[in-house]
């Protein structure tokens, strides 16, 4: 049994037509179903339904065989354990800096005064601020970054930008971006070597399905 870890929502829905490619469909919508394991058209293949965090946690301890997940989440948790054969080009976006838009960000990190940034992606900004020599203090948030420059609670945010339609209803704006983002394939090293052939399979029939 191959198992597959998806996340629901974007990454599930554009990794579909990958697997399709590989022949393999799954016979259960995640919207309406309330299962966690999917069964697929394929019997030796499965789908489980995690937490887009969790699903390197998965594929690093062998609970699942592959999994689809964002470069942005695959930096936080680290690539132990696991094998990443695949940019597949979907779920793109960017990860950014924000501000309000009266705040002088420019000059805050050129005076070299420390600024609070609050972000999910603590790994990320740390580096990212590090590189530039900016000092900042940063505040761990799991929801609505948007916001902790409108309370107060931080100067800046670091966070995921696909439109740039929520920060600017809430008169943020973009100041700087961090990284592009993009969903890679992950694979337990383990289990590659163990189900060698049916996972190379897999691997070489998205290869030839991840759009340009």
């Amino acid at each position: 049994m191959i198992t597959l870890a998806l996340s629901k929502g974007r990454i599930f829905e554009e990794t579909l037509p990958l697997l399709k490619a590989a022949g393999i469909e799954v016979l259960d919508n995640p919207e309406t179903s309330r299962k966690l394991i999917l069964a697929t058209n394929s019997p030796d293949v499965q789908v489980v339904l995690v937490r887009a965090s969790d699903v390197p946690t998965y594929v690093q301890y062998g609970g699942a065989d592959l999994g689809v997940a964002g470069r942005d989440v695959l930096i936080e948790h680290g690539l132990d354990g696991m094998y990443q054969p695949l940019d597949l080009n979907i779920a793109r976006c960017r990860m950014s800096v924000a501000v309000r838009d009266d705040f002088d960000y420019a000059a805050a990190i050129k005076q070299g005064s420390r600024i609070r940034v609050a972000t999910k992606y603590t790994q990320i900004a740390r580096q990212h601020f590090a590189d530039k020599g900016v000092h900042v203090d940063l505040i761990k948030l799991y929801g609505s970054m948007e916001l902790a420059p409108l309370t107060g609670l931080a100067d800046a945010i670091v966070d995921l930008v696909s439109t740039g339609n929520t920060l600017k209803a809430n008169h943020l704006i973009e100041v700087e971006k961090v990284m592009e983002i993009s969903s890679r394939l992950v694979v337990n090293q383990a289990a590659l070597k163990l189900k060698r052939e049916p996972l190379r399979r897999m691997i070489d029939a998205f290869a030839a399905a991840i759009p340009a």
